[in-house]
């Protein structure tokens, strides 16, 4: 099956490369800004495209000779440690330079010397785009309008 070959009234399918990126959730700006440096992060007619996992835990045991047992008094090798994080996913052209630049500036700005990063080869789709869509799902039709942005509701709660 080619993808390039898929038409459909919706939209169609592009190839991406899919970067998923552990990071504790205060170096999520730091990260997205540094990429927004070599590549836009488009979605369609959107830019700095991101996706957030809510945080979860990351995992490991640092081995004699580590950063971890170089700059951490007291810490043994073979201790498991645990820490809070997110998964940033990010989709940009699949393109070899374009994923050079970005996994460099990537690596630049992580917090760890040994990121955790998964690569993918994907397709993403792209919608046969409408801004005056008449559709009675669409925010602009529905009654709803759009969802809460995160910044309003963390205000709220402070």
């Amino acid at each position: 099956m080619n993808l390039d070959q898929y038409k459909a009234k919706s939209g169609h399918f592009v190839p991406v490369f899919t970067l998923e990126i552990q990071t504790p959730i205060e170096n999520v700006d730091k990260i997205l800004d540094a990429v927004l440096d070599v590549n836009p992060l488009s979605y369609g007619r959107y830019k700095r495209n991101a996706s957030i996992s809510a945080e979860g835990m990351e995992t490991s045991q640092p081995e004699s000779g580590s950063t971890t047992t170089t700059h951490v008094a007291g810490y043994t090798a073979g201790e498991t440690e645990t820490y809070p994080m997110v998964e940033l996913k990010i989709s940009i052209e699949r393109d070899l330079l374009i994923l050079e630049k970005v996994m460099d500036v990537i690596h630049f700005v992580h917090h760890y010397e040994e990121p955790v990063i998964f690569l993918r080869e994907d397709w993403v789709s792209r919608s046969s785009y409408n801004p005056d869509s008449s559709n009675p799902n669409r925010w602009w039709n529905n009654g709803r309008g759009m969802p809460n942005r995160i910044n309003d509701i963390l205000n709220k709660n402070t």
